[in-house]
């Protein structure tokens, strides 16, 4: 009886304590590395930040600098989004506006990135832009004129296996500027990105509900070391989505 009298005590003063998760007076999460980057061994978490194991939050460009790391598809998501390979991934990307590059011909090096999980540099695993209402032909109008785009990599090294999926978003000019990043365009393609994603979104039949969570803390703002000397806020976008069939 005594046993079950603590245990019930102990519930009791968790629930009573203050967490550890608090916003600024702008409603961003700080991140706190104990509560959202470090739970009990085999637990889910939504990821892993990347500096605190020798990673960045920028990719590598290979120019000696960086495009930032600005949105997260936290590992809480469903499985058919960040489980599910690439299928499942541009199946979601359709269904919030990106889809293959056109005719699945890519020009330009793939940038590398370094997630904090143990597999140090690695090759972005896909590139996908805006496909303009159509998910077969439209990423060829986005070649033409530009638009938005965004490069992935997935946090699954043996260090910081969480399997989110970090994301490089930037709205870009048209090809006859070389595809050169807009003006505030890392800023601006992540906000596009987030408000094409955000609510109920479907495509061949799989509805994705996607809430959204700005985090601040993990990537200084500024232009120091960004590709093309554009300033970033320092705000990252956090994605959770769940899927209904």
């Amino acid at each position: 009886m005594l046993a079950i009298l603590e245990l019930a005590l102990l519930s009791v003063a968790a629930l009573a304590s203050p967490g550890t998760t608090n916003t600024d007076l702008s409603g961003n999460l700080l991140v706190n590395s104990d509560v959202a980057q470090e739970p009990l061994a085999g637990s889910p978490v939504a990821f892993y930040n990347p500096v605190d194991k020798g990673g960045s939050m920028f990719d590598n460009t290979g120019n000696g600098l960086g495009e930032p790391l600005n949105v997260i598809i936290s590992g809480f998501s469903s499985p058919k989004v960040i489980a599910s390979g690439i299928d499942g991934l541009l199946n979601y990307a359709r269904a919030i506006g990106f889809s293959e590059e056109c005719l699945d011909i890519h020009l330009g090096s793939p940038f590398s990135a370094n997630l904090g999980d143990g597999n140090s540099w690695v090759n972005q695993t896909i590139e996908l832009r805006q496909d303009y209402g159509s998910s077969e032909l439209g990423t060829c109008l986005e070649t033409l004129i530009g638009g938005n785009h965004f490069r992935v990599y997935i946090q699954n090294g043996p260090w910081a296996d969480s399997g989110a999926l970090f994301l490089a978003v930037s709205k870009e000019e048209d090809v006859e500027t070389g595809h050169d990043i807009v003006p505030d365009g890392y800023n601006i393609g992540r906000d596009q990105l987030v408000a094409h994603a955000v609510g109920a979104k479907s495509f061949d039949d799989i509805t994705y509900y996607t809430v959204a969570q700005n985090i601040t803390g993990l990537m200084p703002a500024g232009s120091a070391g960004v590709n093309h000397g554009i300033a970033v806020d320092g705000i990252v976008t956090l994605l959770t989505v769940s899927v209904t069939e």
